[in-house]
């Protein structure tokens, strides 16, 4: 299960077929030049570049630790997808993302995971609420659980709100940063297997992996940074948060388990 993570393939995107409007982004469903169906994730929505960074980097750590997620591309959106949308919300939209945006695979026929409807064993929950805990993903919640249930397995979608300092960088080299979200998490009731998953999946996350998946982000969405002199610096804040945080993984297990306490 330890690998470095693959270059992630790019594809030119088709036809636009329709917004998917749950998402807080504005999502869509497209079509690209290898026939396959892609949520797409655009560059120019609210959260800008750094929600595709979180996308990109959450998406393959959880795949590095053996977790479904559905691919991941890099998606090319040409100039003349916003001359001939009618909704110039999506229009406007559209030409802001011109460039390299970030696309998952589609999941036809999955449904939203319920946690009254489906059950999920006490290693994956477990699992989860760890890489979340990494992450500081704040956005796995009962409201909404950011994952699917595909072919009667779970897949995991939407890490975007996923390293949310890196929106203002504040206190992002502290690597016993607090995540009070994890109270929240929609798993953290069945996440009995912490410590256990921690030895397993600790040892996964090195360095190595971690510089890897870091060297995916492309250089264009890390040029608007002030915070940092260059393009290479602002690409290692992230390598040395997420080193931080993985060697300090101690402190966010205890604040889960904490957390956890409380619901019992």
């Amino acid at each position: 299960m330890n690998h470095l993570p693959p270059s992630l393939r790019t594809v030119n995107v088709t036809r636009y077929i329709t917004p998917l409007r749950e998402g807080g982004s504005m999502p869509a469903l497209v079509e690209a030049d290898d026939q396959f169906l892609y949520v797409l994730k655009f560059r120019g929505a609210g959260q800008g570049k750094k929600a595709l960074i979180a996308e990109l980097i959450g998406g393959e750590i959880a795949r590095v630790l053996g977790l479904k997620v559905p691919e991941i591309v890099f998606a090319e959106l040409d100039v003349a997808f916003g001359r001939i949308e009618g909704d110039e919300e999506i229009q406007d939209l559209l030409k802001a993302s011109v460039g390299l945006n970030l696309a998952l695979h589609f999941l036809s026929g999955s449904i939203t995971y319920d946690p009254n409807a489906s059950t999920v064993n006490n290693t994956l929950a477990s699992q989860i609420v760890w890489l979340d805990c990494l992450l500081m993903n704040v956005d796995r919640t009962a409201r909404n659980t950011n994952m699917l249930m595909w072919h009667k397995e779970l897949w995991l979608i939407d890490h975007g709100a996923s390293l949310y300092f890196h929106h203002s960088w504040n206190d992002w080299q502290h690597p016993q940063r607090p995540f009070p979200k994890v109270k929240d998490h929609v798993l953290l009731i069945k996440a009995t297997e912490l410590k256990e998953i921690d030895q397993q999946f600790k040892p996964l996350i090195t360095n190595e992996v971690i510089h890897a998946i870091v060297n995916l982000i492309p250089d264009e969405w890390l040029t608007d940074e002030l915070t940092f002199d260059s393009i290479e610096a602002h690409r290692q804040a992230y390598a040395q948060f997420l080193e931080t945080r993985v060697a300090h993984s101690d402190f966010f297990i205890k604040e889960a388990q904490d957390a956890r306490a409380t619901l019992i």
